[in-house]
């Protein structure tokens, strides 16, 4: 089966549940449950591997928590060192505090060891309203460094063509958009 395949059968296979009127696919790359097969794990590196000029690239930046288990073997795979966004304050000189607002929570991020000048290549779980991606694109901004790329797993709602318009010089990429049908996760690409 192909990679893109295997990673549009986890997701249309994801448990549902409801949170007031709203329906939650669970995924374990979106949300740590239920386990995580080595298989999609594999398939999303594929697929996100060649999306980048890595040659171009000095950190992959992650966002905690579900950024990680993206951005480990992608940084195995690449060489490249990966840096990741934070919820936790170290007071390290030039940490950077990202004030993150989304759909469902609010709080800060913090960003350590990015220096002026990087590149950067940002890897996510989900994007929806964009609001975690636009808040870490500000961050950035603030160290100096640059973003090149932003790879997210799952595209669902209006975010990342929002994100598109406003920063027209970071080159995204999703490898599946959705969007929930009643109790249906639909594949749309």
């Amino acid at each position: 089966m192909k990679e893109i395949e295997i990673l549009k059968q986890s997701l249309v296979e994801a448990p549902i549940i409801w949170k007031g009127d709203y329906p939650y696919f669970i995924h374990p790359i979106t949300d740590g449950v239920p386990r995580l097969q080595p298989n999609v794990l594999e398939a999303i590196i594929k697929l996100s591997v060649p999306l980048i000029d890595w040659e171009n690239i000095d950190i992959i930046l992650g966002i905690e928590a579900m950024g990680l288990p993206l951005m480990a073997p992608l940084s195995m795979r690449t060489g490249i060192p990966m840096v990741i966004a934070r919820k936790r304050q170290y007071g390290l000189e030039g940490e950077v505090e990202i004030n993150q607002e989304t759909g469902y929570s609010k709080g800060s991020i913090f960003l350590n060891d990015i220096k002026p000048g990087e590149k950067i290549a940002i890897i996510d779980d989900v994007l929806s309203t964009g609001g975690t991606i636009r808040s870490v694109i500000e961050g950035v901004k603030k160290t100096g460094a640059v973003i090149e790329n932003i790879i997210v797993v799952v595209e669902k709602g209006p975010g990342m063509e929002i994100l598109q318009q406003e920063y027209s010089d970071i080159k995204f990429n999703s490898l599946v958009k959705l969007e929930m049908d009643g109790e249906k996760v639909v594949i749309l690409d």
